[in-house]
């Protein structure tokens, strides 16, 4: 683990395995973290027996980069601005980013924006990216994320509760995830036709932030689309999800 200063003076964790060829990028999505997204789910394990070189990047607000509470610390153009600020941090001149859940959003926004990034990943997103310009709010609003991480874990149902018990396994800070939250009800992406690299869209088929995305890969110019078993937590741990994953960057 290391961490280096981004653009606007936070500290962010990141971990590297080494390896060969291009590195892969990984950015976790919102409550999670590098170990949770990554490493206890399998898929570094599997790009590492593939020979890949791997970097994780623990986002602001997460893991063990730091943590403000102000919302305004926050945006989807500030994040994307962090992954590319560790690009530069760590000389990297060819990257391949793949990104789940807030991290595909991150992902895509970095991939539409560098020209270091030559092959791009997504999962735990849909139809969302295209109909909404970002995390599918019709599925699960901003604010329902912000009230699931105060007060009573009891009293948090539905689809809000998968991130007030994910956040409490992790010991996660509820108060800058919330913050995090707040910051990121917008919708980020106006075009996806700017992305020419090649593309992976990875979806659980019971995940409901992920719904038909096959119509996200449709709208991305060079992309193909797995759907492998799961909701938006468990998707990522089928062993298809790292296989996909690792016959496409291979």
């Amino acid at each position: 683990m290391a961490k280096f200063t981004t653009w606007d003076g936070l500290e962010l964790n990141y971990r590297v395995w080494e390896g060969e060829g291009v590195p892969v990028v990984l950015q976790h999505g919102i409550v999670a973290d590098t170990n949770a997204n990554w490493m206890s789910l399998g898929v570094v394990a599997a790009l590492e027996q593939a020979g890949h070189h791997v970097i994780s990047l623990d986002a602001r607000g997460h893991g063990r980069s730091d943590k403000p509470h102000d919302p305004a610390r926050y945006s989807w153009q500030a994040m994307a601005d962090d992954m590319r600020a560790l690009f530069d941090h760590l000389g990297l001149d060819r990257v391949a980013v793949v990104g789940y859940s807030m991290g595909g959003i991150i992902s895509l926004l970095v991939a539409s924006a560098d020209e270091r990034v030559e092959r791009l990943a997504i999962g735990g997103i849909g139809s969302g990216v295209v109909d909404c310009g970002g995390i599918d709010w019709r599925v699960i609003a901003a604010q329902d994320i912000v009230s699931a991480m105060s007060g009573d874990a009891t009293a948090v149902t539905g689809l809000p509760s998968m991130f007030r018990l994910l956040a409490d396994a992790l010991g996660a800070d509820r108060e800058a995830i919330a913050a995090v939250a707040t910051a990121l009800n917008e919708a980020p992406i106006e075009s996806l036709t700017g992305i020419t690299v090649p593309a992976l869209v990875l979806a659980g088929d019971a995940d409901p932030l992920a719904a038909e995305p096959e119509r996200l890969a449709a709208a991305l110019p060079h992309a193909e689309c797995v759907v492998v078993k799961g909701d938006h937590l468990a998707a990522v741990a089928d062993p298809a999800f790292s296989k996909a994953l690792v016959d496409f960057l291979s």
